[in-house]
């Protein structure tokens, strides 16, 4: 059970490194580019990301889809921020007889923003793709997140693929007998498509539930045991850090 598991390169260095280093490291660059007065050094982090997240070699479609959604959000934060947000008029146009005015401070605080964005997501998604799904959870529980936001995160990993099985199936046999051939079949077969859903996630919590309980279950997991640090990580993560500090510092 991993997240993106497939697209893990396991003899990658990067990959091989212990998953609280990378946590912990990815929480301090969070909070650089979050807190960063400007574009530069969130552009550097989106830069140094991609470029590992091809290191690492990722599926070109994979890597497209992961990106797709943030850039759009980012991209729609431009454009709001650059339209209807400044003082400084950049241009001005008049369509159909509305004028529409773009904002030169408007722009960089959409750019900031927008920058903010993108170098968040790719530091996420770096270490989604070089970290197997329980290591996550892992290194989430040395840092003493709660036992059953772990647990229900466990849970909700294993169960949403099987839930996503189901939906295929039922979606496939719909369309196979025209259940989406115009409008009004198709919202009623998504209903009926969604009340399935509901039901088969009562019966999978109903029968996960007996069977951990019938064999002994009391909310400890043995993948979330801990292995000691290596010197060597942790060195060259607190250089990293320093070195980050200083290029967010500039």
């Amino acid at each position: 059970m991993e997240i993106f598991s497939e697209y893990i390169k396991k003899d990658h260095p990067l990959s091989q490194v212990d998953a609280r280093v990378k946590l912990g490291v990815s929480l301090f660059i969070l909070i650089m580019v979050l807190n960063y007065k400007g574009i530069a050094f969130p552009l550097l982090i989106l830069c140094l990301s991609l470029i590992l997240c091809v290191r690492i070699k990722v599926p070109l479609r994979v890597f497209l889809l992961r990106f797709s959604e943030p850039l759009f959000i980012a991209a729609v934060v431009i454009l709001l921020k650059l339209l209807f947000s400044g003082q400084e008029t950049m241009f001005s146009i008049k369509l159909w007889g509305v004028t529409i005015t773009g904002h030169t401070d408007g722009l960089m605080n959409g750019l900031q923003i927008g920058s903010r964005i993108m170098g968040a997501v790719s530091v996420l998604a770096l270490l989604g793709f070089s970290t197997p799904f329980t290591e996550i959870m892992a290194a989430l529980s040395w840092l003493r997140m709660p036992k059953s936001f772990i647990e229900i995160l466990m849970f909700a990993y294993r169960y949403i693929f099987m839930l996503l099985e189901d939906a295929m199936i039922i979606y496939n046999a719909q369309k196979n007998r025209l259940g989406y051939s115009n409008i009004r079949l198709g919202l009623s077969s998504f209903g009926t498509l969604a009340g399935s859903l509901t039901l088969k996630a009562f019966e999978h919590s109903q029968s996960a539930t007996v069977a951990m309980v019938q064999r002994g279950y009391d909310g400890n997991m043995p993948m979330l045991k801990h292995k000691a640090f290596r010197f060597s990580e942790v060195a060259a993560s607190v250089l990293l850090i320093i070195t980050l500090g200083f290029v967010w510092k500039m």
